[in-house]
């Protein structure tokens, strides 16, 4: 029994190994509480002063652009010059949106395009931290500890995702939402602070500084013509787009369910608990080799699980199927960033660090814009609903269009970033 549990218990090997790791992981889990509060109180605010789904679903399209010139040229600019200073802005960038956020919300009652503006240049300040910090995870691990590390990463999001949107539900009830914006814009001083101790990140193997935008270019052509990283991510938007229905949770609770801001924020955590049962569960990840067949599969749980969800009509079912998304994602989110990492050169990290990004945190803005506006036709639930199945359809097509993802070996990926020398010694 207690030989399973080792087997499948997450490995904090990487944090034993690696200062810098350490540090990071720190300055994330502090960080990512204040960010996860404010996911819930920017769709809550703006429902309660609008009273429109279709407008909370809009707030994804305002943060969508800030979020694709952010993360792109932020990626091009990190894999040319020390990674660390570039970190830090992100944090300056978040702590300052996030504090005008709330200097807007003590005020009175803030126009919903004010709203919406600050939050979308606060989801570009985002970008560029997950753009940087993802690059820079595998230069402070050893290839052999990347798995892992990267599961402990995906980890610390999810516990996160608990508190923070479970604590953000219950100040808002409390205080309002201008506190949550505080305490983003104090949380993300941890991050500064990691990001200004660790050692320098230079990438490896740049000889030269091409235009940004050819940088770019070049970016976008590796992870296109890599079948397997564009496999892996095509099958991501897939989810997010179809199967995301987060803008309709703080609608749902307060027209469904009844349940109010509590409500809410129990929706949003109910996916991050998921997420988090699923890398406490994640030791054996270390020592899979078809990763690719694992998101496929995964992917194709959470549809079925969002489907399960809009066909409930009380909160604690509802809740329950989200866990089980949840745990879905928490699975193809740990299998697809190792994917990714192992197949990529260091020196086009920041660049494919940027795609990745844009598809995670992008896909569910559109996945907002496509619920908000089927809920405006349809009714929450049937938006809910018509997700679930569009998601399943789409794991059926990404499969069959990117049989490259099935075939993925990690052992051998792995095998040649040692060779290459392609992270920390």
């Amino acid at each position: 029994m207690f030989g399973l549990l080792r087997r499948i218990a997450i490995d904090i090997t990487p944090i034993r190994a690696s200062r810098d790791f350490r540090m990071l992981a720190l300055g994330q889990i502090v960080s990512n509480l204040g960010t996860q509060a404010a996911l819930v109180a920017l769709p809550y605010q703006i429902f309660v002063i609008s009273r429109s789904a279709t407008l909370v679903g809009l707030l994804g399209a305002f943060e969508l652009g800030p979020m694709i010139v952010v993360s792109l040229v932020g990626g091009a600019i990190a894999d040319r010059r020390d990674r660390r200073p570039i970190l830090a802005l992100a944090q300056i960038g978040v702590i300052v949106m996030a504090a005008a956020l709330a200097v807007a919300a003590l005020a009175g009652r803030p126009p919903v395009v004010l709203v919406m503006a600050l939050g979308g240049i606060l989801a570009g300040s985002s970008a560029l931290d997950a753009v940087t910090r993802s690059a820079i995870v595998p230069g402070v691990l050893a290839p052999e500890h990347l798995r892992s590390g990267l599961a402990f990463n995906y980890g610390v999001q999810q516990a996160t995702g608990i508190i923070g949107p479970g604590l953000g539900g219950l100040l808002i009830a409390a205080t309002g939402v201008g506190s949550i914006y505080v305490i983003d814009a104090v949380s993300c001083l941890a991050m500064l602070a990691a990001a200004l101790a660790i050692g320098p990140q230079r990438p490896v193997g740049v000889q030269e500084h091409p235009p940004v935008g050819t940088a770019i270019a070049e970016g976008l052509r590796f992870v296109v013509g890599n079948r397997t990283v564009a496999g892996s991510f095509v099958i991501d938007i897939n989810a997010m787009l179809f199967g995301m229905p987060r803008a309709l949770f703080a609608v749902l609770s307060l027209t469904v369910y009844h349940a109010g801001a509590t409500g809410t924020g129990l929706l949003y955590a109910a996916i991050s608990a998921g997420g988090t049962l699923a890398v406490v569960t994640s030791g054996w990840v270390a020592r899979a080799r078809r990763l690719g067949r694992i998101v496929i599969g995964a992917v194709l749980l959470w549809g079925l699980a969002i489907l399960g969800a809009g066909l409930v009509r009380s909160i604690a079912p509802a809740a329950l199927f989200l866990v089980a998304a949840g745990w879905a994602d928490g699975f193809s989110a740990v299998c697809r960033t190792t994917i990714s990492q192992t197949l990529t050169p260091d020196a086009l990290r920041g660049r494919m660090s940027a795609f990745y990004s844009l598809v995670v945190t992008s896909g569910p803005r559109l996945g907002d814009i496509e619920s908000g506006l089927v809920a405006g036709l349809a009714g929450a639930l049937n938006a809910v609903v018509i997700g679930g199945l569009g998601c399943i359809v789409g794991v059926g097509a990404v499969a069959l269009a990117f049989p490259q993802l099935a075939t993925y070996d990690a052992d051998v990926a792995i095998a040649n970033m040692q060779e290459t020398g392609a992270g920390a010694s």
